[in-house]
């Protein structure tokens, strides 16, 4: 009985202590956190814009300022329809909000208060240290871009790291460069015990060989967060698009135009807001300002949210002339473009590029997903050998409609029609399966006829986007890749087709720029035509041998498709049957999705492609083995 109550006392006092260890380190972040803000007079920390407005305690720090020497512009040109500028000398103190949100937001980011004429996004430099801005990334990776004015000293032979406050250090990556304007930008991973102290601070980038000093860190402003981010922008002849995460976060709900602005700034006093003309998923349309005002490119740009609260999300994109695909030597518009987001595909690109180029693609746009595989390599390869194949860097993960509405802006004036499709798909017909060679009018026969796309005495609503029904393969018995390419090696697939592909008329996009994966809304003078599975397909070969399959299922590009490890929406369409939640290989995979036997394509691109194999191992290889 003694030792009964012996135990029981010492579970209760080691619970105690558990519990108030606990609530001790609560209290330390949670005071932490509210001086950490207190001292930088400079920043505001915001929470995530979630429906309902969090409460909110403000305090507000000004001082008397002198009277300032006022200059007032005014803009009235229509359209667009300007704001007022107002440029003050001497610059009055910027009057401050502190904001304290809630300890359980996870979007700790920061911006100046927008009540003043001031930039809504710049980087900090520290004396002797790379100037840059960092993101906190999904998966504890931040990306450091290093400053325009900065990248020309990067040295690609150097080793840089992140340092962070606490001390720890990672290897900073290089990812490759942003453009417009031409910016640096390195992956690192953010270290466990600096994961434990908040506010989160961005690390210094510098040489592996050079003296740390982490002291200057706790006056930097706090990490951006990439779930409230404006992180690229696309000037047009006529406005200008942002690209915004964290503002619609809901599928299928989208805020109104009137609740934002697009606002301008300058590393000066002066700021220029515009108009928001549609606010769409992750794409924001404004109005763009008088040339005349502008001086020059490189200007920062952002979105300015009016309501509940007055906010400018944080950015790292900057407003630029005009850009756009460039076309070929002879400045030829082609009929047929494919557009594809990638990462790591470069084992998979010629075997797709060359089927598709010689049944009527003429050019092949990749956004690239910040691939770290030999895909420059392959893509140089192929234009060496004639092959129209650009690449336009995309690091931002999970964008895949984003990058979609972008290309259908970037490629319109080099592009008639874009093909949507990923590198493991490939357009299929059943009436082809006696030709003995392939042909460039294969797919142009199933674009309208130029001549008729505008008539309108012939029908009201013109086609503008053909959709194509997808049959999806599975492994068919494959343990690795096949080294004859996708469309040789699996040939056993679902019964029934599922969801399909587009091809669509870039001049029939609707304003707005929405899309679902593949699928455009289009102005109302178009329509969609419907192939039927018996004279179209898009053969999906989507469940491939284990090894492929677990490398790309860990990184999906839709901005709405779950993380297939985590226990969410589990009869989601994107999930696959029988996965689970975890990377690990199911019990009998390799046979798993196989319905029926389908080798109309494996037959067909044999026909088309192969060429007598050099070693006796193998009695033919295809012409992408080369």
């Amino acid at each position: 009985m003694a030792g009964k109550i012996l135990t029981i006392f010492f579970f209760i006092t080691t619970s105690i202590f558990f519990f108030a260890t606990l609530y001790h380190l609560y209290l330390r972040d949670s005071i932490s956190s509210v001086t950490s803000s207190s001292i930088d007079n400079n920043y505001l920390q915001l929470s995530d814009p979630p429906p309902p407005p969090l409460k909110i305690t403000t305090i507000t720090i000004s001082s008397p300022p002198p009277p300032p020497k006022i200059t007032t512009i005014t803009i009235c040109s229509p359209p667009p329809k300007f704001t007022t500028i107002t440029i003050s000398s001497p610059s009055p103190p910027p009057k401050i909000a502190i904001t304290i949100s809630s300890k359980k937001s996870d979007n700790l980011v920061i911006h100046e208060n927008i009540s003043s004429p001031i930039t809504p996004f710049q980087i900090s430099p520290l004396r002797g240290q790379i100037s840059s801005v960092s993101i906190l990334m999904p998966d504890w990776e931040s990306f450091v871009i290093v400053s325009p004015d900065y990248t020309h000293v990067i040295s690609h032979h150097d080793p840089y790291i992140c340092l962070y406050r606490t001390g720890e250090i990672s290897p900073a990556f290089p990812a490759g460069e942003l453009h417009f304007p031409v910016r640096s930008i390195f992956k690192c991973e953010f270290p466990k015990r600096a994961r434990r102290r908040l506010p989160f601070k961005p690390p210094i980038l510098m040489k592996s060989t050079e003296n740390r000093n982490v002291s200057m860190i706790s006056t930097m402003p706090e990490l951006l967060r990439w779930t409230f981010l404006v992180y690229d922008s696309l000037t047009t002849d006529e406005d200008i698009v942002l690209f915004v995460k964290g503002v619609n976060n809901r599928q299928g709900i989208n805020r109104e135009p009137n609740e934002f602005n697009c606002i301008f700034g300058y590393e000066g006093n002066k700021v220029i807001r515009t108009n928001v003309t549609s606010s769409i998923q992750e794409v924001f349309r404004c109005n763009r300002p008088d040339p005349t005002v502008m001086e020059g490119e490189g200007v920062s740009i952002s979105l300015e949210i009016l309501l509940p609260v007055p906010m400018v999300v944080p950015s790292v994109a900057y407003y630029n002339a005009p850009r756009k695909l460039a076309t070929n030597k002879k400045l030829e518009k082609a009929r047929l473009c494919a557009c594809t987001m990638v990462y790591n595909v470069g084992k998979f690109l010629k075997e797709w590029i060359l089927y598709h180029s010689k049944i009527g693609v003429e050019k092949f746009v990749l956004y690239d997903n910040a691939s770290d595989d030999d895909l420059d390599k392959v893509v140089d390869e192929l234009v060496h050998d004639g092959y129209d194949v650009k690449t336009y860097f995309w690091v931002w993960p999970k964008t895949q409609e984003a990058g979609f509405s972008h290309s259908t802006i970037y490629a319109k004036d080099s592009c008639s029609w874009m093909m949507y499709i990923d590198v493991d798909e490939f357009v299929y017909s059943p009436l082809w399966a006696n030709l003995s060679r392939p042909s460039e009018s294969l797919l142009h026969s199933l674009l309208p006829n130029p001549k008729n796309i505008h008539d309108p005495l012939l029908d009201k609503r013109q086609v503008g986007e053909i959709s194509i029904p997808c049959y999806e393969f599975g492994p068919s018995n494959m343990n690795s890749h096949p080294i004859t390419g996708v469309t040789q090696g699996y040939n056993c697939r679902r019964k029934f087709e599922n969801r399909h592909k587009s091809i669509v008329f870039l001049d029939a996009v609707h304003h707005s720029l929405l899309n679902m994966i593949h699928h455009f809304i289009l102005n109302k003078r178009y329509r969609g035509k419907k192939m039927s599975v018996h004279d179209m397909a898009v053969n999906h070969y989507k469940f491939q041998a284990w090894p492929e399959f677990k490398a790309k299922f860990r990184r999906r590009v839709s901005a709405y498709v779950i993380d297939w490890t985590k226990e969410l929406n589990p009869r989601s369409k994107d999930r696959t049957p029988g996965l689970g939640f975890s990377p690990v290989e199911p019990k009998g995979w390799p046979l798993k999705f196989c319905e029926v036997y389908d080798n109309g394509l494996k037959d067909l691109t044999r026909r088309w492609f192969a060429l007598k194999s050099p070693t006796p191992l193998h009695d033919y290889r295809m012409q992408w083995q080369r």
